[in-house]
């Protein structure tokens, strides 16, 4: 697989506590640069990174991070507020405690009602594996496919662990043809990058992977080699 096939597919991520806008902005020229999907980045710093890079790649922000347990309207006022400031899609995170109480109604209502903000925007959903069994992944499977939202994703990388293969794979199984996968956490290299999309991920949420192409120095649009 070719090193520019695999950062299509990548969310270049920033979402460290301690970031400045030029920390983001120059995330967004390393986006930009290696052809990456998009940049995903904290709400405050959407504005001034739509501003800077125009329409040179989309932008990607979070939402109800990185517990999920703030309420509906709270992350309905989120997500509109990151959309005016120019957000592409939203990533957003479930109430992990809704699901373990199968309070699945109500996880289904919030997902509806923030893809009902987002209208014809990304939205892509977390549902923090590392938390939950498999049968709780195969029930978020359900209810995301349910809701509309286009994308089902593994991790917010706060947690206790990311992606694995074995998720990608029960995710490929269980969702509707309408959605997608995003595997975020934890992806540390090309081999882990390339398994990923190999066993169904379309997106992958990492910082490391440009920063891995980097280093190796010998990136170009033509060239397989990193």
């Amino acid at each position: 697989m070719e090193i520019k096939e695999i950062l299509a597919c990548v969310d270049h991520t920033n979402l460290k506590v301690n970031a400045t806008l030029k920390d983001i902005l120059l995330t967004c020229d390393e986006g930009i640069e290696f052809g990456c999907a998009s940049v995903c980045i904290p709400p405050s710093f959407v504005k001034g990174a739509k501003e800077y890079v125009l329409d040179k790649i989309k932008i990607c922000t979070v939402i109800g991070f990185p517990n999920g347990y703030s309420t509906t309207e709270v992350k309905c006022f989120e997500t509109k507020d990151a959309l005016e400031n120019g957000a592409d899609e939203i990533d957003m995170v479930i109430n992990i405690g809704d699901l373990k109480a199968k309070n699945y109604d109500k996880i289904k209502s919030e997902i509806e009602k923030i893809k009902a903000c987002c209208k014809d925007k990304v939205l892509k959903v977390i549902i923090e594996t590392c938390l939950l069994t498999d049968d709780e992944k195969v029930k978020m499977c359900e209810i995301v496919t349910e809701a509309g939202a286009d994308f089902i994703k593994t991790s917010t990388g706060f947690s206790t662990s990311g992606a694995t293969r074995e998720d990608i794979a029960l995710f490929s199984a269980s969702i509707g043809k309408n959605v997608k996968i995003k595997a975020a956490g934890g992806i540390s290299s090309i081999e882990d990058a390339e398994a990923f999309i190999k066993l169904g991920a379309s997106r992958l949420g990492t910082s490391r992977i440009v920063q891995i192409v980097k280093k190796g120095g010998k990136y170009n649009e033509g060239n397989s080699t990193y």
